[in-house]
């Protein structure tokens, strides 16, 4: 029965006729035959190597046991040190036997079929060991640069990326894999030029499918990796300034200082200028200030300080104050200072003291604000011209001048 379906097997392989019983069992007796000699020739170099591959795989086996336990003890389960021992903890029993059998086929130099059956099946091994050690040190140097930060707000980050992050799991484990597959086809003698070509050809195929998802996608890998901003962030773009309250797959929602709530693609969003008011010290304020004409020099020159004074005495810093200009109704003066305050309310009341206690100052000291006026002057029948106000009136010499001069 055993030699029929050996005979079975052997009519199923292309290019294979079915042997009759006879000739396979003539074919296992020579290779039982071949079996022995070589036991006889090389018992020896067999013992010597089968003891030293067992060495070998138990002394492996407690190398990745040690590592697996320094990686679990690590304070900072993605320092260098600690990835360096999770890598090795990956190590695949499959991996180590193979690589066992691979030490006692060097030893006992084993037959044609099975030194290429072991090398067959260490390749194997060796390609897909080394994409699981590929595979657990990028995402490691992933979950690393995802954990860099720290607060509350980053928990809550990782939490409304949960899916992105499984998803590149997903993807490189694919990646990795696949290409461990095509790489052992090739070493065993197989032509993967068309399989390259067919899942290029659909990697393309996918990715103007779905072009759209994965541009927010990957903006959305970029803001868990750049780190912009992040949930409870308030960031200023385009005209609009807002609190982050939730960065999704494909978009991110933020609450307006003025209370709605605004949905934007995560591609959309990285095109913008993005600033990042919280991670901002300060807030910079300019005051333009303008005063009448008719201001006293002493007033003007004083000017500055009484802004400095005011600025200190509501607690922010004062930066610079001066005169810029001539205006058409005003003498143009500047005011520059900094409130040490990320919170925008804090910002927001701060200004608004500093302005009020400006326009008191101004009303005890004398200081008047200016504002856009016209003066018209007229002339007499006798060409004399007629000031707005209370004062003698300059003759005009020259009766051309006898309109009206707005």
């Amino acid at each position: 029965m055993a030699l029929q379906m050996i005979a079975l097997l052997q009519s199923l392989i292309p290019g294979n006729a079915a042997q009759p019983p006879s000739e396979i069992a003539m074919r296992a007796e020579k290779y039982a035959e071949s079996a022995l000699r070589w036991f006889n020739a090389y018992w020896f170099e067999l013992a010597v190597g089968s003891a030293v591959g067992v060495v070998f795989y138990l002394a492996l086996r407690l190398l990745k046991r040690k590592a697996a336990g320094a990686a679990a003890r690590a304070e900072q389960p993605y320092s260098l040190n600690a990835i360096a021992m999770r890598t090795l903890g990956k190590t695949s029993r499959f991996f180590r036997f193979m690589l066992s059998m691979e030490l006692v086929n060097a030893i006992a130099n084993a037959p044609a079929a099975a030194a290429r059956a072991i090398e067959i099946l260490f390749t194997i091994a060796a390609v897909f060991q080394i994409a699981i050690w590929l595979r657990e040190i990028i995402l490691s140097f992933l979950e690393r640069r995802i954990s860099g930060g720290d607060g509350a707000h980053e928990e809550v980050a990782h939490e409304t990326l949960a899916n992105a992050r499984i998803l590149i799991r997903v993807l490189v484990t694919c990646a990795l894999f696949a290409i461990a597959a095509i790489v052992i086809l090739d070493n065993l003698g197989f032509n993967v030029t068309g399989l390259v070509a067919g899942l290029g050809v659909g990697g393309i195929a996918i990715g103007l499918a779905a072009q759209g998802i994965f541009s927010d996608l990957f903006a959305a890998i970029s803001i868990i990796l750049d780190k912009p901003f992040k949930v409870g962030d308030m960031v200023s773009y385009d005209t609009s300034m807002a609190t982050v309250e939730k960065i999704g797959m494909k978009s991110t929602r933020l609450r307006s200082v003025t209370g709605e709530l605004l949905v934007i693609s995560n591609s959309k969003l990285l095109d913008l200028q993005i600033t990042n008011v919280t991670n901002t010290g300060y807030r910079r304020t300019r005051y333009p200030i303008s005063v009448i004409y008719q201001t006293p020099p002493e007033l003007a020159l004083a000017l500055p300080a009484l802004l400095r004074r005011i600025v200190e005495g509501e607690g922010a810093e004062y930066v610079r104050a001066g005169f810029v200009g001539f205006g058409d109704s005003a003498l143009n003066f500047d005011l520059v200072f900094d409130v040490v305050s990320h919170d925008f309310e804090e910002v927001f009341a701060t200004r608004h003291r500093i302005g009020i206690a400006v326009i008191e100052a101004f009303e005890k000291e004398g200081y008047a604000f200016a504002y856009p006026t016209q003066t018209t002057f007229t002339a007499a029948p006798d060409g004399m011209m007629v000031m707005p106000y209370a004062s003698g009136p300059p003759a005009m010499p020259d009766k051309r001048n006898a309109k009206n001069v707005t």
